[in-house]
């Protein structure tokens, strides 16, 4: 079956990186086009990002627009976010998310395009 396991998460203070990762498995990874979801507590799921599945066509929520960075590597089955500048806003529970079909940007931006979901990685940045 499908897997996507995220990981790199943890603790940082204001102004810190992480670098997060996701790992497919089950799918034909080169063909998906790869999605970034955050939850902060009381909050509902959010857009950060997504990557085309050639890494050439990449969207980022206004929110991490010049701090985050996307990429991936079809090789290992795998995405990265990289994430700069971190903010204590940025404190979520981090989700990847896999898609297999091409879309429009409205529809890329949405949670329920994505047909596969990991299990996310917690990211805590601290004032």
């Amino acid at each position: 079956q499908v897997q996507l396991v995220e990981s790199g998460g943890g603790l940082v203070q204001t102004g810190g990186s992480l670098r997060l990762s996701c790992e497919a498995s089950g799918l034909t990874f080169s063909t998906h086009a790869m999605g970034w979801f955050r939850q902060a507590p009381g909050k509902e799921r959010e857009f950060v990002g997504r990557i085309s599945w050639s890494g050439g066509n990449k969207d980022y929520a206004d929110s991490v627009k010049g701090r985050f960075t996307i990429s991936r590597e079809n090789a290992k089955n795998t995405v990265y976010l990289q994430m700069n500048s971190l903010k204590p806003e940025d404190t979520a529970v981090y989700y990847c998310a896999a898609d297999p079909h091409q879309r429009v940007l409205a529809e890329r931006l949405l949670a329920r395009s994505y047909d596969y979901w990991g299990q996310g990685t917690q990211v805590t940045v601290s004032s």
